[in-house]
């Protein structure tokens, strides 16, 4: 069998990260727009949210940013890491209790962000600057011979960028030959962005679908792709396969489960698929 496998798995996802990294490259959903993956001998985290940040950011609001899920690891559960992907500076993917403890604990693992967010990269992971590598949009990082990340334009409901004309939210696609996997970081539609993500030809697509409403986009909470949006984009830029995340952590801001698993059950182009606890996506080629 070739493409994308869900392979279900017992017991913890901590025990399943502890039997060491995966052969093929693999997938484990860590909740919201987080990921582990494991790819060509190194372990990759992506936009991890593991603490309760926001919770206590934001208690006593009116939006308490409560838990609807426990986080699936602890930061020592996620054993040994070579390297941490932000797409951008909000506290769900650029978490200061996430990224500390995990890159403290982790000397040698480099962290990778958006130039335009080189301050608060810093701040939150207690890096040294030589640990960290800055990209813009189309810029191309290479981990090794046999691994490169590019950085793709992201919009959060809007295109922003710095003074410098750096983009404040990127997306990533992480290449290990026939293995291309499309992180878009949060975002929404806009022009030119199926042009640019086909032309890496990514194989999987992990895309948002919590979607945005007026009445949060209006109070600082701005939105992403919903469903349809996302499975269109996902076979516009050639995916073979598209896990749909970034939902279930917060009730103000989610999708509804069963209308992914609906969409999963009915689409055939891309291969829908939901990201789920205690499943493991594994790539098997092309």
């Amino acid at each position: 069998m070739r493409g994308l496998i869900e392979t279900p798995f017992e017991g913890s996802l901590a025990r399943r990260l502890q039997a060491g990294i995966a052969e093929r490259p693999t997938l484990y959903w860590l909740g919201q727009a987080g990921f582990v993956l494991d790819i060509v001998g190194r372990r990759l985290v992506i936009d991890p949210y593991l603490s309760d940040s926001l919770a206590e950011k934001y208690k006593g609001t009116a939006r308490p940013h409560v838990r609807m899920m426990p986080p699936p690891v602890t930061v020592a559960e996620l054993g040994p890491i070579d390297g941490v992907l932000c797409t951008h500076a909000h506290t769900d993917h650029m978490d200061p209790g996430t990224l500390k403890p995990l890159l403290a604990a982790n000397p040698q693992a480099r962290l990778v962000a958006p130039r335009a967010m080189r301050t608060q990269a810093l701040e939150r992971s207690g890096i040294a600057a030589d640990r960290l590598d800055l990209l813009g949009a189309g810029e191309m990082l290479e981990v090794g011979a046999d691994l490169k990340v590019t950085a793709t334009r992201a919009a959060h409901e809007t295109l922003e960028t710095d003074y410098r004309g750096d983009n404040r939210f990127l997306g990533y696609v992480i290449t290990s030959g026939d293995c291309r996997i499309w992180h878009s970081g949060d975002c929404i539609p806009f022009e030119g962005l199926e042009r640019e993500v086909a032309a890496l030809k990514p194989a999987v697509a992990l895309l948002p679908v919590n979607g945005r409403r007026p009445e949060l986009s209006q109070n600082g909470v701005p939105g992403n792709f919903d469903l349809d949006e996302a499975i269109v984009l996902a076979g516009a830029v050639g995916a073979s396969a598209m896990i749909a995340h970034h939902y279930g952590l917060f009730d103000f801001n989610t999708a509804a489960p069963e209308e992914i698993d609906a969409a999963a059950r009915s689409s055939l182009s891309p291969l829908v698929h939901r990201a789920r606890e205690a499943i493991a996506f594994e790539w098997a080629g092309l």
